[in-house]
């Protein structure tokens, strides 16, 4: 899909969005990055880039995105045949380990806001530092929230073919 749609903007109007969004940020590499990108425009427009060149340059795009898609329809058909075969288990633990990891999370994530909001009520003062360190927790939490939101997706797209 995405090769398709490349195909059918083209460079021309890819340069212009990234150039646009690159120049959104507020970073010295990224407005440098937005200027060339801007100059490479005008040089388009101003038709100093072959038209042949320019579209072997959409025809590389599409050969790279093609090969990222192909990349990604791989991870997809593995990370399918292995919930496949979950289901198919016939040990009930393999067929229940993402409730399992649900429940898990959910008990884990409910003790540690428990124990965070005791320790500002019964420590106001420490608030600040509880906080802060509740912030350092970002990364395990968003991995494993990931992780459940993909569970409970799939699961739920398990059901749908069930019946």
């Amino acid at each position: 899909m995405i090769p398709a749609i490349l195909a059918q903007i083209g460079l021309p109007l890819l340069i212009k969005a990234v150039g646009a969004g690159l120049d959104a940020l507020d970073n010295p590499v990224a407005k440098t990055a937005a200027k060339g990108l801007r100059d490479m425009e005008n040089l388009v427009g101003q038709g100093a880039v072959d038209a042949t060149a320019l579209a072997e340059a959409n025809r590389h795009a599409e050969a790279l995105m093609r090969a990222e898609l192909k990349h990604d329809s791989a991870v997809i058909r593995a990370v399918n045949k292995t919930i496949r075969a979950e289901i198919s288990s016939g040990d009930a633990y393999v067929r229940r380990w993402r409730p399992s990891f649900g429940y898990a999370v959910a008990l884990t994530w409910i003790m540690m806001m428990g124990a965070i909001a005791a320790a500002i009520v019964l420590t106001p003062a420490e608030a600040p530092a509880i906080i802060a360190a509740l912030v350092n927790t970002s990364p395990i939490w968003g991995g494993a929230l990931a992780v459940l939101g993909i569970s409970v997706v799939k699961r739920s797209s398990d059901k749908r073919f069930e019946g």
